[in-house]
């Protein structure tokens, strides 16, 4: 409870220094906080469109639409969340839960709700600072699709096979190199973005496109609208995205690399955090997307649990790195109730959403106004300062603004000096009220706990709260007056009744 409320202080604090959040129309992809939502999956808000919905069947729609995550908009701003990021809305083929067996590229899939219900959502999620991008496919069509079927569109279709996921059996691929394709694609994304108030598009699968076709989406869509997201989904995670981000206008794409590395880290105890920065120097690409789930594989809570790990202690150390380090964090739904999963089907499922412990919840909120408050934390340069063991400590710097991220993921307890801050300064820590001062030998000992994190601000130095110390010490005085006195008056009872 204390640290909480000295918490909430730093962070009221921090808004005098540093003024109000930053609204929405300022903000880069490097100060969102996305969560993805499956629509399908998510929440069920309308159950008069449920005809097609059969939760018993993996494969079928279970219910999820537009007016499910609208009822849960607050709960996601308390998170800390900036970015909805929606799976696909298009009309889908029968069963098409996913949303990439797309049968009318201009069309709202029905089990989701109309254009309607999604401006609606859009308008809410603005009233609370939040922004809504839709993913948009641009490599698949369903093979019940005209341009699938008829004859004409021969030459609009590659005749490779298609592979990954299940739901691309039923998919066949566009030749993107195709200038009518491309025309075909523009047109429909345009469409979403000139018809419906959504803030920009994901656009699926880069990794499987034409990079002179995503040149050339993308730079269409900027011109026409500058000041919507481009993100790059990735389909295959062993994919390389340096050239599509060199040669393509897309503001931030998926990064296997760095987010697989930080799941493997975390997911064990006595690991070193320095092992993902040295991914960082190999892998880090400017407009990362770092995550630790996705829909397609065993879920984060899953791996360190059957490790052995604590779920609160775990989430708080991999969150503290995402919010922390560059990149832009993205939360995959379910994550923030610690939701298991060993396959893709499981991953899946329907949130359950009253389930979670309220410390996760809490850290949530608590990493992400850090993240929002300090420019360091998304926009500073970064460098690691020390390691040791499985402690690492790694410095934020941005104009006059310095911070100081300790991540501590070893069993045991652990310390680093910090020799270049001036005599004349301290490190305020935020997240376990910590205060490092200068020592006798010149230096700033940051030590915390085994697994356990802090977030240290540069600030003047300030004296002991000598009053704060007196009250406490009175206090003490007090107690052990009253247990002296206490014991006193016991034992001469006892003496009193030995007598008798």
């Amino acid at each position: 409870m204390k640290k909480n409320m000295i918490m909430s202080i730093a962070v009221l604090f921090s808004l005098l220094i540093y003024g109000l959040p930053i609204e929405a129309a300022d903000r880069q992809i490097e100060d969102e906080i996305i969560y993805k939502v499956m629509i399908d999956r998510y929440n069920n808000g309308d159950f008069s469109i449920d005809e097609g919905v059969d939760v018993d069947d993996p494969q079928a729609y279970h219910g999820g639409d537009i007016e499910g995550i609208k009822k849960r908009l607050n709960e996601k701003a308390d998170l800390g969340v900036t970015t909805i990021a929606l799976s696909p809305i298009m009309a889908n083929s029968e069963n098409g839960f996913h949303g990439y067996w797309v049968e009318d590229f201009t069309e709202m899939e029905e089990q989701f709700g109309t254009i309607e219900d999604l401006d609606e959502l859009v308008a809410e999620a603005h009233k609370l600072g939040m922004k809504v991008v839709i993913e948009f496919v641009t490599n698949y069509v369903s093979r019940d699709h005209e341009i699938a079927l008829e004859p004409e569109f021969a030459d609009w279709i590659l005749t490779d096979e298609v592979n990954g996921p299940d739901w691309t059996e039923n998919v066949v691929q566009l030749n993107q190199d195709n200038p009518e394709v491309q025309k075909f694609l523009i047109d429909a994304a345009s469409f979403w973005l000139k018809e419906t108030n959504v803030d920009g598009l994901v656009l699926h699968a880069v990794d499987q496109s034409s990079v002179d076709f995503l040149s050339n989406i993308t730079s269409e869509l900027k011109n026409s609208y500058p000041d919507h997201y481009l993100i790059g989904d990735v389909l295959n995670p062993e994919s390389d995205v340096s050239e599509i981000m060199e040669n393509t206008e897309l503001d931030a794409v998926d990064n296997y690399a760095l987010s697989r590395g930080i799941a493997e880290v975390f997911s064990e105890v006595d690991q070193s955090p320095e092992e993902i920065l040295e991914l960082h120097k190999e892998y880090a690409e400017a407009g990362s997307i770092l995550f630790v789930d996705d829909f397609y594989s065993e879920r984060f809570t899953q791996k360190f649990s059957e490790n052995g790990r604590n779920s609160v202690t775990t989430w708080t150390l991999a969150l503290t790195y995402m919010y922390t380090t560059p990149g832009t964090p993205m939360i995959i739904q379910g994550s923030e109730v610690s939701m298991y999963g060993e396959t893709a089907e499981d991953s899946q499922r329907l949130v359950p959403h009253h389930s979670g412990e309220p410390e996760l919840k809490e850290f949530h909120d608590r990493i992400s106004s850090l993240h929002d408050e300090f420019p360091a934390l998304r926009h500073g340069d970064f460098e690691l300062v020390d390691s040791r063991d499985s402690f690492a400590v790694f410095k934020r710097t941005y104009e006059d603004e310095t911070l100081y991220v300790a991540i501590n993921n070893g069993s045991e307890s652990s310390y680093i000096d910090i020799t270049d801050v001036d005599s004349d300064k301290m490190l305020r820590g935020y997240l376990g009220d910590n205060i490092a001062r200068e020592n006798e030998e010149g230096n700033h000992r940051i030590g915390i706990p085994r697994e356990s994190v802090e977030v240290y601000e540069v600030v003047d130095y300030e004296g002991f709260n000598w009053l704060l110390i007196s009250l406490v010490g009175g206090v003490m005085i007090v107690f052990v007056t009253g247990i002296i006195y206490l014991t006193l008056k016991q034992k001469r009872r006892e003496a009193s009744e030995q007598t008798k």
